[in-house]
C-alpha cells in the first residue's frame, strides 16, 4: 500500500503543523485543466488532494458540488479520463491524493478493476460517501489493499460505530463537521471539535475536519484542534466562477494560499502525540501537464 498519506502527516507533525487538504472536482472546468489546478494548489501550500469523481446523483454534496459534477460531466470527464489526470499529475508530483467517489461509477467499472487502474495510476486513498463500514462487496478487499480507505466519522455517530470506524481507519479519518451536505457555511462548526476529541481517544490516525469550512479564519480555528482541515465548496465555487478565465489557476492559488497560510500558522491545542512522529518528504511540483 502506498505511504505517501501516512508519510505526510508524520512530515507534518514533526513540523508542528496541520494538513491543508483542498477539494476539487476532478473535471471542472475541464480535464485538461485540472492538472494544473493542483500543482496551483500544491504551490499555495495543499499537503493532500481530494480529487472529486463527478457523478450525476451526488446526494451528499450541497448546490456547489453538484453544479462542479454536472459541469465535468458536460465537459466528457469519465473514470477513466479522471485516472489519466492521475498518472498525468504523478510524472511531476508525489503530492498525496485522495479519489473522492460515489459508489456507482466504480460498480460500473468493476471494483477490482478500477482498484488496479487506481494504484498503477498514482492515486493513494478513496472516500467512497455512500458505501457504510459495514456493507461488504465483491472487490472491495481488493480495493482496500489497493488504495487506503479514508473513512467519514460524523457528530450523530454512536460510540459503538465510532469504535468500529476507529478499528478500520486508515491514513487520516474524516470528521464531517456537520449534518447535511456539502457547501460553504458563515459559521465554524461547533460539533466537530467534541467528534476529533472522542476519535482521538479511539485511534492513532490523524483527524481531519471537512464540510462547511469556508474562510481562513474558519479553517484556523478548526486547525487549532483537529490535525488537518479539508476546504472544497470554497474553491470550487470559485472555479465555477473563474473557470473560463485564463487565470484561472492563478486565482485559485492566491485564494488557496490564504487557506493554506491560516492553517500552517495554527499550532493547535491538541494534535499527534511525539510518539507518532516520523519523517517523510514532499515531491517536487511541476508547472504543467503537458
Amino acid at each position: 500500500m502506498n505511504g505517501r498519506i501516512s508519510e505526510k502527516f508524520r512530515s507534518l507533525s514533526l513540523e508542528g503543523k496541520r494538513a491543508f487538504i483542498p477539494y476539487i472536482t476532478a473535471g471542472d472546468p475541464a480535464l485538461s485543466a485540472t492538472c494544473d489546478l493542483v500543482f496551483s494548489l500544491e504551490r499555495a501550500g495543499a499537503d493532500l488532494v481530494e480529487l472529486g469523481i463527478p457523478f450525476s446523483d451526488p446526494l451528499a454534496d450541497g448546490e456547489v458540488n453538484q453544479a462542479a459534477s454536472y459541469r465535468a460531466l458536460r465537459a466528457g470527464a469519465s473514470v477513466e479520463g479522471v485516472l489519466e489526470t492521475v498518472a498525468q499529475i504523478r510524472r511531476i508530483s508525489q503530492i498525496p491524493l485522495v479519489l473522492f467517489s460515489y459508489l456507482n461509477p466504480l460498480l460500473r467499472r468493476g471494483l477490482d478493476r478500477f482498484a488496479s487502474e487506481a494504484s498503477q495510476a498514482g492515486a493513494d486513498g478513496i472516500l467512497l460517501v455512500d458505501l457504510p463500514l459495514e456493507e461488504r462487496l465483491p472487490g472491495l478487499e481488493c480495493l482496500e489493499s489497493s488504495l487506503t480507505r479514508i473513512h467519514l466519522v460524523a457528530p450523530t455517530t454512536d460510540l459503538g460505530r465510532r469504535r468500529a470506524i476507529a478499528e478500520a481507519a486508515q491514513g487520516f479519518l474524516y470528521c464531517v463537521a456537520r449534518l447535511g451536505t456539502t457547501g460553504v457555511r458563515r459559521e465554524a462548526p461547533a460539533e466537530a471539535e467534541e467528534l476529533v476529541r472522542s476519535m482521538r481517544r479511539l485511534c492513532t490516525v490523524p483527524a481531519c475536519v471537512g464540510f462547511g469550512i469556508s474562510s481562513p479564519e474558519q479553517a484556523a480555528a478548526v486547525a487549532a484542534y483537529a490535525d488537518g482541515v479539508v476546504i472544497g465548496s470554497a474553491l470550487v465555487e470559485r472555479i465555477g466562477a473563474w473557470g473560463s478565465e485564463p487565470d484561472l489557476c492563478e486565482r485559485v492559488e492566491r485564494f488557496a494560499l490564504r487557506l493554506a497560510d491560516s492553517v500552517h500558522r495554527t499550532s493547535g491545542k491538541s494534535g499527534l502525540g511525539e510518539s507518532r512522529r516520523l519523517t517523510g518528504e514532499r515531491g517536487k511540483v511541476g508547472d504543467s501537464c503537458a
